[in-house]
């Protein structure tokens, strides 16, 4: 049997850099897939923040020279390759682009540097000799290569019969920019710029050219592909999102067990299952009082959020209903980084709170799996998600979700109903603070009162499935919908 052939194109992916989901899901995915029908692949920047222990072993292909618009001239492109996890990664060389420390920096550099990502990563293709039968496009960052494919690659026979299917993995991202600079940097022809296609309140905009020119359109979860064909959610995009609702399809994302599994998982002191889950629970709980300086009571209610820390996270939520949620029987302890009034926000209230709010301004990962595996709780109130890994993260730890109805949190937290012992946590549909410190208070009586209908909820969502395995299932349906025209 032909394997179809896949190609994930994305700025970041882990284990090799990360800054949110997304390099999650484009780490984990890939590898989801079954090996006797699929041969997936990556490209990726080859950016020099990525760890020496995988940069040492990529092996180096070729490089060529190559021109995009006027700005874009004569631009080295070389070709690395990398074996990971039975994955084959191809890697785009270009310091001029690529020699930082982190994945972006500024909306211009940016646009430049992805433009060209884009252009290169269709480029390398017959040079690697791998014609794959769909070229799948992660966010802005890859949004020209749908355009490319239909316009300038059209007319060589290496690239007919390939199609592209663009993923939105967060609406408000776009890669907007002013559309003399867009044709500088893309040399793509004046058609592309039109308000049917890529033009955007006159500027251009790279997201909406993938979406425009892309086969099929995905998104992170199926609320979040409703909600962003309205003109709350669809950030300017609504209307062209409902134009191309026969082709935009949601499908909400997983998390990787084999590195979220709290049976396994080195970074905590005491593994466990749903079977000794609320025994364990406590003594990590202790563990990380001590450490963070929190007084130890591992019969104490503790909240986590870990999280970016932005308005998208509904964090004024919180900033206006803060002491009341501190006032008893609750620890709540904060891992990120992000917005300085919401770092500040949560500093000058550890110091009101001493013994009550642990504010960690930073991202560890290992801190974070040491707080999924010890909280009783975890604070999700955004204003929207696309999907949301950290909920399913907290389910599969046996840490009780706290939701706000949007997106794919509405999508993979059912609510308890106590009558009927069913759901897998707590939610509160309208964006109001103290309906959030309304459901806090809820979970929390039920935590203090109901114990055994508490360990049920914990055990109905560390048994609930956010593996790969049933998304895989629905990409799957999708790549052989697209290849067969059906």
């Amino acid at each position: 049997m032909n394997k179809k052939k896949i190609l994930f194109a994305a700025s970041e992916c882990v284990p090799f850099v990360k800054t949110g989901g997304l390099a999650d899901v484009v780490g984990a995915l890939p590898k989801a897939f079954p090996k006797d029908e699929f041969d997936v692949r990556v490209v990726l920047p080859y950016y020099r923040c990525i760890p020496e222990k995988f940069s040492k072993d990529f092996k180096y292909i070729t490089h060529f020279y190559m021109g995009a618009g006027d700005y874009i001239q004569n631009a080295y492109v070389g070709i690395m390759e990398y074996e990971y996890d039975s994955i084959k990664y191809y890697f785009i060389d270009d310091m001029t682009y690529f020699n930082c420390e982190y994945p972006y920096e500024n909306t211009r550099r940016d646009i430049e540097k992805f433009c060209y990502f884009c252009k290169a990563a269709l480029s390398i293709l017959p040079i690697v000799d791998f014609k794959p039968d769909i070229i799948h496009c992660h966010d802005w960052q890859t949004g020209l290569i749908p355009v490319y494919l239909k316009t300038e690659f059209q007319g060589s026979e290496f690239y007919h019969n390939i199609h592209s299917i663009m993923t939105i993995h967060n609406l408000k991202f776009q890669g907007v920019w002013d559309i003399p600079t867009f044709k500088g940097l893309s040399g793509l022809p004046d058609e592309v710029f039109r308000s049917d296609t890529m033009e955007y309140l006159e500027d251009a905009n790279m997201l909406k050219g993938g979406i425009v020119y892309a086969d099929y359109v995905t998104t992170v979860s199926s609320a979040y592909a409703q909600e962003i064909k309205t003109a709350y959610y669809g950030e300017g995009l609504d209307g062209l999102l409902f134009a191309r609702r026969d082709s935009l399809f949601g499908i909400v994302n997983g998390i990787d067990y084999d590195i979220y599994d709290p049976e396994k998982d080195k970074s905590i002191k005491f593994n466990y299952t749903e079977k000794n889950v609320i025994e364990k629970k406590k003594k990590k709980k202790a563990a990380i009082q001590k450490e963070l300086g929190l007084p130890v009571d591992e019969d104490m209610y503790m909240i986590a959020i870990i999280s970016r820390l932005t308005d998208q996270k509904g964090l004024d939520l919180v900033a206006c209903v803060i002491n009341e949620i501190m006032q008893d029987d609750v620890q709540l302890v904060v891992i990120g980084t992000g917005d300085s009034n919401y770092e500040h926000l949560f500093l000058h209230n550890q110091w009101i709170h001493k013994n009550k709010l642990s504010a960690n301004i930073l991202y560890s990962d290992s801190l974070a799996h040491k707080l999924y595996a010890s909280a009783d709780a975890m604070l999700m109130p955004s204003r929207f998600e696309p999907c949301g890994l950290t909920q399913l993260i907290s389910l599969r730890y046996g840490t009780v979700p706290i939701v706000r109805e949007t997106g794919g949190l509405r999508d993979t937290v059912q609510p308890l109903n106590e009558y009927n012992n069913t759901g897998t946590g707590f939610s509160f549909l309208n964006y109001n603070a103290h309906e959030m410190l309304k459901i806090i208070e809820y979970s929390k009586s039920i935590y203090y009162n109901r114990k055994k209908l508490w360990k049920d909820l914990v055990v109905r969502g560390m048994k609930k499935d956010f593996s790969w395995n049933s998304s895989k299932d629905e990409y799957v349906k999708l790549y052989n919908k697209l290849l067969t025209n059906e």
